[in-house]
């Protein structure tokens, strides 16, 4: 079983098609699902699963928790998305990667995202952290 860090190809063809949307406030809902190790997701992934998630804990329940993005931005010829970090409280969970997906787009996978090993949250808080919103760090881009 391997979580690959990947965009899905699914959705690089929705891209083209107008499946997703997202504007901030007007757009698409994003949620955010914690999988374990034993979940096997990669570019090839289409829509979300609960295959492997991580079990209700706390904050945490199946399907996830939804995203806050912010409206796209294009800037030197790259266009890309981000969203605020999400925070789950009072969890005991491990978590060896999640998958981005598009609830409004009948659960389309947008990204599999691979944390590198197990993270860990015991009565605690579990955050996922993204990348600063920038031409060369954002968590999608897009250039040409």
């Amino acid at each position: 079983m391997a979580i690959t860090q990947a965009v899905a190809n699914s959705f690089k063809g929705q891209l083209l098609t107008g499946t997703h949307n997202f504007t901030a406030t007007t757009g698409n809902v994003f949620k955010l699902a914690l999988y374990t190790s034993a979940s096997t997701m990669s570019s090839a992934t289409t829509v979300y699963a609960n295959t492997a998630e991580v079990a209700n804990t706390g904050q945490y329940v199946t399907g996830g928790g939804v995203l806050t993005n912010v409206s796209p931005v294009v800037s030197s010829g790259v266009a890309f998305i981000d969203f605020a970090d999400i925070s789950f409280t009072g969890v005991t969970l491990t978590a060896a990667g999640a998958l981005i997906y598009n609830t409004s787009a009948t659960n389309a996978a947008v990204a599999i995202l691979d944390f590198g090993g197990d993270k860990t949250a015991t009565s605690g808080t579990f955050t996922v952290q993204f990348p600063a919103d920038t031409t060369s760090a954002a968590i999608l881009r897009i250039s040409g």
